[in-house]
């Protein structure tokens, strides 16, 4: 295992995330900082950084240095945007960055950032037509892709800080600025011109701080359950709601505002004003927030290099795999009770008849059925439960995440929690509490079809006669343990399929 750590040094903030590198391709982030040092700001006068941000973004990377050489990083990969590529002093920034901190600084070209925010996106998020939209500081990034190539990109030169310090003027109404933002950065869009042959299909995919503190308003307005803001999903009219209500605060409000730190909040309308126009203008009705960016995009490249030449092709699956070797656990317990799991539910299909969908339920409660011991083992389906709700997955919904955490929860005993599933009742559907009592029973089974780890049951065969059903086991070897074990959920069987259990 290697630890790295990717410096981002933005317009608006500075940030570093430390990243274990694992074998065969995967990475888990294991520490972050932010600062937020404006450097961008004030240049559209003259285009140089000004000192006051200068030596606030050395005193940050000094910081993002010592917690670096304490946390046994060894590399460091740092990578400028627009503010610095724009920069006139920009050769006597690096130089100094070098000699006083000791990091190189790689400043980005603007296609090479679209590149790598497209790579952040498109290996964590399964949405086959995507538009990416990408607030920053200093610049805007519009990425269009098809069936997971990209097709077209675009940097606008200016963001939330530069838009901020363009408009604001002294007696200016918050509204009427955010106003002329729109105009503006309409304006600007009819100069793309293939922004006028995008596929019906294509969804909204949003990038960025604005966007994460969109969702923090949105998560505090709506009392929603989940803190995961990857793949959360906003109508048009939920934002509507919030631009309305934000764009009209004065500063003091904003910084009020729960969630929202005092250092974006006086950026925050003028990033609102760009998604309303960029909606408005391509008539996008909703959109997808993604928590993986240009970041991320650095991190396949240095965990999967295969990455950079062809996407990873199933986005749930390789999430999983990064916390089946997160967790510690055993991978082939793990593939076995899946294997197991996915044959129950094609074979019980004449009981269930359930959808493909909740097959993905079952295969992400399979798979992380056992994270929970990395906590405590006893009473692990309750922490695995937990774990499920605040991982970090990819290519799945809110509620599928929900589904597959309550579904792990009952892989011991039928220990359904009302109270707990009633918090996420804007989330699930009326349906889906019966499926997930019977997908709870099905991965109890294939657990305890496992229970020596040994593989040997290999497969089933189910019939459905009368008022039972006959698993017939195919096995390597004594399997008395296995089976014993698995007959003690037939009471949650019958209550669940009302049938009676056998297995041999």
């Amino acid at each position: 295992m290697e630890k790295i750590g990717i410096i981002d040094l933005g317009s608006n903030s500075a940030r570093l995330v430390i990243v274990n590198l694992f074998a065969d391709g995967f990475f888990m982030v294991v520490d972050e900082l932010k600062e937020s040092v404006r450097l961008g700001q004030d240049m559209e006068r003259d285009g140089f950084l000004k000192p006051q941000r200068v030596a606030e973004t050395i005193k940050t990377l000094k910081m993002f240095k010592k917690l670096c050489d304490a946390s046994g990083v060894t590399r460091i990969i740092a990578v400028a945007t627009a503010a610095v590529r724009r920069a006139k002093n920009q050769r006597s920034f690096l130089d100094e960055i070098q000699a006083t901190c000791g990091i190189r600084i790689s400043v980005l070209s603007a296609e090479d950032e679209a590149t790598l925010v497209y790579r952040g996106v498109i290996n964590t998020m399964d949405v086959p037509k995507g538009l990416i939209l990408e607030i920053g500081g200093g610049s805007t990034k519009i990425v269009y892709y098809n069936r997971r190539n990209m097709l077209a990109h675009e940097t606008l030169p200016f963001g939330a800080v530069t838009l901020t310090d363009l408009f604001a003027g002294e007696g200016v109404k918050p509204e009427e600025e955010t106003a002329k933002i729109e105009e503006f950065f309409t304006e600007q869009l009819k100069n793309i011109s293939w922004l006028n042959e995008l596929d019906p299909d294509v969804q909204l995919i949003g990038v960025g701080g604005s966007f994460r503190s969109v969702f923090k308003i949105s998560k505090m307005i709506k009392k929603y359950p989940l803190d995961t803001v990857h793949n959360y999903s906003l109508s048009g009219e939920d934002f509507d709601f919030i631009y309305n209500t934000v764009k009209v605060l004065d500063i003091d409000k904003r910084k009020k505002i729960k969630g929202i730190s005092s250092s974006r909040a006086d950026i925050l309308p003028a990033a609102l004003a760009i998604i309303k126009a960029f909606m408005r203008y391509v008539n996008l009705q909703s959109f997808a927030i993604s928590s993986a960016g240009l970041r991320e995009g650095i991190m396949f490249n240095q965990a999967f290099p295969a990455t950079v030449e062809k996407p990873v092709s199933d986005v749930l699956n390789y999430s999983l795999l990064s916390l089946v070797k997160y967790y510690g656990s055993d991978s082939k317990h793990v593939e076995h009770v899946v294997s197991l799991s996915i044959q129950l539910f094609k074979q019980l299909r004449v009981l269930h008849k359930f959808p493909r969908q909740y097959l993905k339920v079952l295969k992400i409660a399979a798979t992380l059925h056992d994270c929970g011991t990395r906590f405590k083992y006893y009473d692990h389906p309750k922490h695995s439960q937990y774990m499920i709700l605040n991982s970090t997955l990819y290519g799945v919904s809110h509620r599928e995440i929900v589904l597959a955490a309550f579904v792990a929860g009952l892989h011991k005993k039928d220990d359904f929690n009302v109270n707990e599933w009633m918090k996420y009742k804007d989330i699930v559907y009326e349906e889906d509490l019966d499926a997930v009592k019977k997908l709870g029973v099905m991965l109890r089974i294939a657990e305890s079809l496992d229970r020596s780890r040994s593989g040997a049951v290999k497969g089933l065969n189910c019939d459905v006669l009368g008022d039972s059903v006959i698993m017939k086991t195919e096995v390597e070897g004594d399997v008395t343990l296995e089976i014993r074990d698995a007959l003690n959920a037939g009471l949650e069987f019958k209550r669940a399929f009302r049938k009676n259990l056998e297995i041999l």
